[in-house]
């Protein structure tokens, strides 16, 4: 990586305190969500974030980055005092990258690096000086990519590095990263650790939230735990392992869950000569009863697509679905549901849920015909779905009337989960189930895979996990280019295999 523009402040002295969040506290209603934690961000180190969902992290970020005011305690940038907007977070040289991408999908990605301070001469903007300067933090993270594109024409992973070239260009100290990896691929992960591996050595303080610990121990030179909204200890990375680091956050040790051989029944979904022209080619394969069947396969492989073709959420051109025998008919939802399919999807903010909508709403979107019969609600049957959504799968929360939004990632997972399991469905497809949410959430989903296999359930599973893939699935079938290029089973199931069969099957 290059150097930083001339134009930039003098480089801060590594291991200089950056940002402290000094005992800052935060109460919501019903809900302590930090209680006098303290975190510091210095010069020229990756201090990672990390606990369960509802520890606070989401909260200690808003802070830090001016969304939030603290009711307790203060933030202080390079020694003064943070006022609570974001404006002041971005004269303090605060800059936050968040789970989402925050570009403006019709404008360059010279504008979006620019946006904010665009340089403006005699009251115009100049577009060769915002050229000019775009270029210049765009080289230092994304040599390749083009100022003139347009942001919706980029890859997750491009929209990131796009994201950190503005952080340069508006000469941030303190850079803030939300689960920065979660829509990337392996190799564009590492791409991004090249770049923030280069940012730290010229002297930014790095904030990195990731459930992933593997993550979390290749980038971060110190670890900070939270739990429950209270501080549980930094320490630096290297003198923790990922089984401190679980035990830190929940408090406990977590039990590795694997699925255990159990009786297998009869078929339950039979895919044949599936094909969705550029997307899904001549796919063919069988889930029995009680039977867990993974597709597995890199970013783009066509998983996602194929599920939502089984599902009728897609159209493809040829092929057929069956369900215990029947045929589905293709192009709605509707009939895959009323076969006894459902699909938890990968997108769980914006596919599965309604975030502004009650849990108990929520819980019920799969069952609505059958507790509104004759098109008039019944409060009866509602509350009886609802209890079955939440108590199956032991949701946490202040009550059901509460917004799901209110919930943690781990909960709003399992309610979408239970909202499926108020119909009893023959198959449960579960597309990236454990994606963004917490080692102790992660658990307890694994096991309510196996206990819903155990009792007959066909499960068709798409993990880009290598644990969860080795220590759930009966079968593996491995997707390439949007085909099945391998299938291995218990007796063959390795990551080297998978692998292999993914990126060159």
């Amino acid at each position: 990586m290059s150097a930083v523009p001339s134009a930039s402040p003098p480089v801060p002295v590594h291991g200089e305190t950056l940002l402290i969040a000094d005992n800052v506290s935060k109460t919501f209603p019903g809900v302590i969500a930090l209680d006098e934690v303290t975190f510091e961000v210095r010069a020229g180190e990756v201090n990672a974030l990390v606990g369960e969902n509802g520890a606070g992290k989401s909260t200690l970020i808003k802070i830090m980055s001016g969304n939030y005011a603290p009711d307790g305690g203060e933030v202080r940038v390079e020694g003064n005092r943070l006022e609570a907007t974001p404006a002041a977070a971005h004269r303090a040289r605060v800059a936050t990258i968040h789970q989402d991408s925050h570009l403006v999908p019709n404008m360059t990605v010279a504008e979006n690096i620019m946006l904010g301070h665009w340089p403006v001469r005699f009251g115009i903007i100049s577009r060769r000086e915002q050229y000019r300067r775009a270029q210049q933090a765009i080289s230092l993270v994304a040599p390749s990519l083009s100022p003139n594109m347009l942001a919706h024409r980029l890859s997750p992973a491009e929209g990131q590095l796009v994201e950190i070239a503005r952080a340069i260009s508006e000469n941030s100290r303190v850079l803030i990263m939300d689960e920065p990896t979660t829509s990337l691929s392996g190799r564009e992960i590492e791409q991004l650790f090249r770049v923030v591996d280069g940012l730290k050595a010229q002297g930014m303080g790095i904030v990195f939230v990731s459930h992933w610990l593997e993550e979390v121990f290749r980038i971060a030179d110190r670890v900070t735990v939270l739990r429950d909204g209270r501080l549980v200890g930094t320490q630096p990375a290297d003198t923790l392992d990922a089984d401190g680091v679980i035990r830190m956050m929940v408090g406990r040790d977590v039990a590795h869950v694997t699925a255990q051989p159990r009786p297998i029944g009869d078929t339950v979904l039979r895919v044949r000569n599936l094909t969705r022209v550029g997307v899904v080619d001549d796919i063919s394969f069988e889930v029995r009863a009680g039977e867990i069947v993974t597709l597995a396969g890199l970013v783009g492989a066509g998983r996602t697509e194929l599920a939502s073709c089984i599902f009728g959420a897609d159209p493809y051109e040829s092929g057929s679905v069956e369900l215990g025998g029947q045929t589905v008919s293709p192009g709605s939802p509707h009939p895959a549901i009323q076969a006894g399919i459902g699909l938890v999807p990968e997108d769980r903010r914006h596919q599965g849920l309604v975030a502004n909508l009650s849990v108990s709403t929520n819980a019920t979107l799969a069952v609505l015909d059958r507790i509104a019969p004759n098109g008039f609600l019944s409060r009866r049957l509602e509350d009886e779905a609802v209890a079955t959504a939440t108590r199956s799968v032991a949701v946490k929360m202040a009550s059901t009337s509460v917004p799901i939004s209110t919930l943690s990632g781990g909960n709003q997972q399992k309610v979408v989960i239970g909202r499926w399991l108020a119909r009893q469905p023959k198959l449960l497809i579960l597309d990236e189930p454990t994606k963004g949410i917490d080692v102790g959430s992660k658990a307890e989903i694994s096991e309510i895979i196996i206990r819903l296999a155990t009792a007959g359930t066909a499960i068709l599973l798409i993990s880009s996990e290598m644990p969860e893939v080795l220590s759930l699935s009966d079968r593996v079938l491995v997707m390439r280019s949007g085909r099945i290029v391998g299938e291995l089973d218990r007796s063959n199931l390795t990551p080297e295999a998978v692998i292999s069969l993914a990126t060159t099957g």
